[in-house]
């Protein structure tokens, strides 16, 4: 039996595709960025058709670079941007709108309007979150109330509701599966985490027709499989998870008390409780961090809105450099003498804080300030954020010792950006060997159903650490620095 596996790695600005060796090694990949629409202040939005072309093609490339046909793939895993949200028409598999995507802040008068009405203790012990416009309950009820007909289609059962990977799954098996898996239904303000159910309290609450949700799985199980025209073949689809879970898994953080951080768009840190579900006090999600065999592995997550997006940014609105791997460099030549701080509260501002009025802001400039001390602050605040992430964590969760970072996505690259990450937390970073972690995370659970790659422990004995970065920093410098950013962070916060 063949044991390649290939990883959907359906992202915030690009879909990827990697074809992963028996071995873990990367065969061939493909990516193909798609684009971001933005109609008014606060809302983000993405074009359904192009996600899906772009997946398509990614999956082509990918098979083609691998010198590979379809059917040399035992398994797919799908991994996602979660909370984007869609509705589309059962019949034809079109949206009803645009995605509205997690950094969409749309619903943020809706969201106070329940809280001020006394809702949100109730949401978060059912689900572990908040009320936020990031989650995609809210968006649920945007689109069924604003889209013409859409409400009365839905309690018809003419519709379906799915984040990213319900709608590529419907795609890939023609129409036959509508499904998701525990960790993206948890994400949604719509599913208990305790009972693992959709939860029908909450379902009145935001006034979402049962008939619309996906059937919930393990991450690890049959998703059916792939129309044989697609890609030449029909590939079974046996993972399924949101991106930070997939990353999770990747990492090999199966233990309690392991903890990841991504750096992508955004930033998430994951901290595995194991059955433990551990209630936030510091404005922490309570989240499911995967679920295999029907056991469940509860996690605390910190979410950071903006992360590498600041650096698209930079490149993008401000023009200071022509790539983003420019800006590490160009940190390095900032003057060490300026505290300039950024505030990316582009979208608003995650956890801790989750103040989506927030916007962004920068501190501390002066004539002599430029394009290389903007670039600074903006690797910077993506480790301050970092930091406020882990001591709240700290003092929700006080079971663990010591705390070694995983990390990885595109910004850990930056052995500068990892250093002072170390240095600023005042702990070890350690960054992989293998640094696609959401799409192996993803590939892992898709060999594991397919009973061609190994269970966890052994998966996990074959992490392989690339680089560890020792904190340096004087600690007189680290708290000067930390009292900077916190007072940046309370300026903008009064804004």
């Amino acid at each position: 039996m063949t044991k390649y596996i290939l990883a959907i790695d359906q992202g915030t600005t690009s879909s990827r595709a990697i074809v992963f060796s028996p071995d873990r090694t990367i065969a061939g990949s493909g990516q193909k960025e798609f684009t971001q629409y933005f109609p008014q202040d606060g809302w983000v939005e993405h074009d359904p058709e192009e996600i899906w072309d772009s997946v398509v093609w990614a999956v082509k490339t990918a098979l083609k670079n691998a010198k590979l046909e379809a059917k040399d793939i035992a398994a797919i895993g799908i991994t996602n941007q979660r909370e984007t949200t869609l509705i589309w028409d059962r019949a034809t598999g079109k949206a009803i709108h645009n995605a509205i995507v997690w950094q969409d802040r749309r619903t943020a008068g809706l969201c106070a309007k329940l809280r001020k009405a006394g809702h949100e203790k109730i949401v978060s012990k059912k689900t572990g979150l908040l009320l936020d416009p990031y989650f995609s309950g809210t968006k649920v009820k945007w689109l069924l109330d604003n889209v013409k007909g859409a409400r009365r289609r839905a309690e018809q059962g003419e519709l379906a509701f799915g984040t990213v990977d319900s709608f590529l799954i419907w795609r890939l098996t023609g129409g036959k599966v509508h499904a998701t898996d525990a960790t993206n239904a948890s994400r949604t303000l719509l599913f208990n985490i305790e009972s693992n159910a959709w939860d029908k309290a909450l379902l009145k609450l935001l006034d979402v027709p049962a008939v619309l949700l996906p059937e919930v799985k393990d991450c690890a199980d049959d998703f059916g499989v792939t129309e044989a025209g697609l890609f030449g073949a029909a590939i079974p689809i046996l993972g399924v998870a949101g991106d930070q879970h997939a990353a999770t898994i990747g990492q090999a953080c199966f233990a309690p008390g392991m903890m990841k951080s991504t750096y992508g768009t955004g930033c998430f840190a994951v901290l595995n409780t194991g059955a433990d579900l551990v209630r936030g006090k510091n404005r922490l999600l309570t989240t499911i961090a995967y679920r295999l065999d029907g056991e469940t592995t509860y996690a605390l997550e910190g979410s950071i809105f903006i992360a590498g997006a600041a650096v698209q940014w930079i490149r993008d609105g401000l023009k200071l450099v022509k790539e983003a791997k420019e800006t590490g460099p160009l940190a390095l030549t900032a003057d060490p003498s300026q505290n300039v701080y950024m505030v990316p509260a582009f979208v608003g501002l995650g956890a801790p804080w989750w103040d989506a009025e927030a916007r962004g802001a920068i501190y501390g400039l002066t004539r002599n300030s430029g394009p290389a001390e903007i670039a600074k602050a903006a690797l910077e605040a993506v480790c301050y954020q970092t930091r406020d992430l882990l001591e709240a964590m700290r003092k929700d969760w006080k079971a663990g010792g010591e705390t070694v970072l995983r990390v990885d996505g595109g910004m850990v690259a930056s052995d500068w950006t990892m250093q002072f990450l170390a240095d600023i937390l005042d702990a070890p970073v350690d960054r992989p060997v293998i640094l696609e972690t959401t799409a192996l995370g993803a590939a892992w659970l898709a060999g594991y159903r397919a009973g061609v790659w190994p269970d966890a422990k052994a998966f996990a004995a074959s992490w392989a650490k690339d680089e560890r970065f020792e904190p340096k920093m004087d600690v007189a410098e680290r708290k000067r620095k930390v009292k900077g950013w916190d007072l940046a962070v309370r300026r903008t916060l009064l804004q």
